[in-house]
């Protein structure tokens, strides 16, 4: 299944992609959320799909996307995860995963503006496959951690490097701002992916290609990630994992180079498709 989440933002509808139509799954009666997944939600849904799909109202094509997964317990991030993108911001390839977080204040749709922050001078991009977790984890051994995943979906970590790397304390500084986690443009269950080990990931930034790599290339793939995460807290159903992004950067660019408004970053995966974000100034709300 390729899971959606539809309509205006903080009041989206749920629905379902079937071929390239978009169904409305309102009626269903449930957000895609942390008790939708706990409770076998994806079974539940594809049993209310084969009852009711030929009574499914079509989604316009051009309605506005959010993110496929109701706001999560957490948002967990993997930086340095690919050997190419720690060599081009001169740090070491990591001996274990390095975590940080997201707020979940920052997720947004997937083509839902980029807000530069105030006082920003080093906002970035970073295309990432994200891992959303189906069942409660704790302590995982990494042959069961794939029993605990409910789907993948493609993930724009926009990052401010100066607030990340120059400011005292964690990187969360620099990841955690307003609009800074575009996520979809939809969730795509396991069965819908062919190899997740091998799946291109790209982006691009008003037309020109900055990254292009595969997930054959992660330092630590994905059952070590959610076992290894598993350890330190405990992952709850609905929980975003990012798995981290390949070479391309800004930060790592020879002068680097940093968004602004009026850019426009594209990104996509296989099998998870694309999305697509302009970048504005900062306004209060």
């Amino acid at each position: 299944m390729k899971l959606i989440r539809f309509g205006e933002a903080n009041k989206e509808k749920t629905g379902i992609i079937i071929g390239d139509v978009k169904y409305d799954t309102s009626a269903f009666g449930e957000d895609y959320n942390e008790q939708f997944f706990e409770h076998d939600g994806l079974n539940r849904l594809q049993k209310f799909l084969d009852e009711n799909q030929s009574n499914l109202p079509e989604v316009p094509a051009d309605v506005r996307l959010g993110s496929p997964v109701a706001r999560p317990s957490k948002i967990i991030c993997i930086g340095l995860n690919y050997a190419d993108h720690a060599k081009e911001t001169g740090a070491a390839t990591p001996s274990e995963p390095v975590i940080f977080f997201k707020s979940t204040t920052s997720l947004t749709g997937p083509n839902d503006p980029i807000m530069i922050p105030k006082d920003s001078v080093k906002t970035d991009w970073e295309v990432e496959l994200a891992i959303v977790i189906s069942k409660k984890a704790s302590y995982v051994e990494e042959s069961e951690a794939l029993d605990h995943v409910a789907g993948y979906v493609l993930h724009n970590d926009v990052s401010e490097r100066e607030f990340q790397l120059e400011r005292n304390g964690t990187w969360d500084k620099g990841k955690g701002c307003d609009t800074f986690a575009p996520l979809g443009p939809f969730l795509a269950t396991p069965d819908e992916i062919d190899d997740i080990n091998n799946m291109r990931l790209w982006l691009t930034v008003n037309g020109t290609k900055m990254q292009d790599g595969t997930t054959a290339n992660l330092i630590f793939k994905i059952p070590f990630i959610i076992s290894y995460v598993s350890k330190f807290m405990t992952l709850l159903p609905g929980d975003v994992i990012s798995t981290g992004t390949p070479a391309g950067v800004g930060l790592g660019m020879n002068p680097q180079v940093f968004l602004k408004a009026g850019d426009v970053v594209e990104l996509g995966i296989d099998g998870l498709g694309s999305s697509k974000q302009q970048l504005i100034a900062y306004a209060k709300n």
